[in-house]
């Protein structure tokens, strides 16, 4: 037999008469081309060859055009959005007013005028439907269901700027913040270092794959501990986890936010969110290494604990283990009064008292229950503190 009769090349075939050694991208791209037809492309992971979902394959071929997500056109038109919480955070955070060249020189629109992806991730109203924040302040350390479930649920939308805000707040509101006296004065010892919990909600936001529609990023608050849960694993592939926090280099997915939250300072461009969050942690006054923030991810997402440095887990009792009578205290003070609760947190405003007349006429209430009401608001939930002597007493938020 003549050996070029084995010699050919065609759509279905590819006769080859050995193995290009020294040309391994050469037959690589005919394995390649003669595998597509199985309509399953694959990614390596570690060690692994892992099946990849159709945002990531659009993902790869961003990153193999040296292209990102944030700044490829929109579908939105520019003229129909606005940007009043971008202009007045970046006066606020520089002391510079926003110009007109700014939104391209910020990359919010392109040299032709088109609204980028990362502009309408910062629109007043973003138009970009997944780009949401769920926040959850579950009622004990899991999700099981119980008396009361979730002590308090939001659900967020719009800029990016508006959500980083939004979250920042939904944890500080449903933590505690103790204290204790000094020689000089008193150290405060909140149940989280707030900029650890920023550095968190940052990363979150800046770094999630707005590829994949069908997630959102998560903040679910227990009693021991904050989960912050972003759609998208790291941009390199690799597993937090197995990486030396202290040194892992900047590598972003959406350059442009980043870029325009470093220029707001909400964080900067060296990569040190890890590093951070872990500094934050170590400087608080009751920090020790079981406190320790971590670090979780996967090829579709990554998942951050904060500890609560104030939790003491032996004080803790779970539901089941709680006499009747504990039970129906927890019944009366959860159930029957959270709406009160929540009706007069509403009514009370910043820096202003308030006297018990003005909570017996809000929630229609005589005096005896109206206090007992405001006992629960300063002992268990330890949302206001009380003013003055008894006959004479105020209320005022915390």
């Amino acid at each position: 037999m003549n050996i070029t009769d084995l010699i050919g090349e065609s759509t279905e075939y590819d006769k080859k008469q050995a193995l290009e050694v020294r040309k391994p991208k050469s037959w690589c791209k005919s394995v390649s081309a003669f595998a597509d037809g199985s309509l399953t492309a694959f990614y390596r992971v570690g060690n692994q060859s892992v099946p990849a979902t159709p945002s990531k394959l659009i993902e790869l071929v961003l990153k193999g055009s040296a292209t990102s997500y944030d700044s490829l056109k929109s579908k939105y038109s520019f003229n129909n959005m606005s940007f009043t919480k971008l202009k007045s955070t970046y006066h606020q955070k520089t002391g510079n007013q926003f110009d007109e060249s700014d939104f391209e020189s910020f990359g919010i629109i392109d040299s032709e005028k088109n609204l980028t992806n990362a502009g309408a991730l910062l629109a007043d109203e973003s138009p970009i439907k997944h780009s949401r924040l769920f926040c959850t302040r579950w009622n004990g350390l899991d999700k099981a269901p119980g008396i009361v479930d979730a002590l308090d649920d939001k659900e967020y939308s719009g800029g990016l700027i508006n959500l980083l805000q939004d979250g920042t707040d939904f944890v500080i509101n449903n933590s505690k913040k103790i204290w204790r006296k000094t020689s000089d004065g008193r150290v405060e010892m909140p149940d989280y270092p707030e900029r650890a919990v920023l550095e968190g909600i940052v990363n979150a936001l800046i770094h999630r794959n707005y590829l994949e529609v069908g997630s959102e990023v998560h903040i679910d608050m227990f009693d021991d501990r904050v989960e912050i849960y972003s759609p998208g694993g790291m941009y390199d592939g690799t597993k937090v986890q197995e990486r030396d926090l202290l040194h892992v280099p900047s590598r972003r997915r959406n350059p442009i936010i980043a870029d325009i939250f470093n220029r707001l300072k909400f964080m900067d461009r060296r990569g040190s969110g890890f590093k951070k969050i872990l500094g934050d942690y170590r400087m608080h006054p009751l920090y020790n290494s079981s406190k320790d923030p971590m670090f979780n991810s996967d090829n579709d997402s990554f998942l951050l604990v904060l500890k609560n440095m104030n939790y003491d887990s032996s004080s803790y009792k779970k539901s089941g283990d709680k006499k009747s009578g504990d039970k129906k205290a927890a019944i009366k003070t959860t159930t029957k009064t959270l709406s009160q609760y929540e009706k007069i947190l509403n009514y009370m405003e910043k820096d202003k008292e308030y006297g018990i007349q003005e909570f017996c006429e809000l929630l229609q209430l005589k005096e005896s229950r109206t206090r007992e009401i405001l006992k629960g608001l300063l002992d268990y939930e330890n949302k206001i503190e009380a003013v003055g002597l008894k006959k004479n007493r105020k209320y005022r938020l915390l």
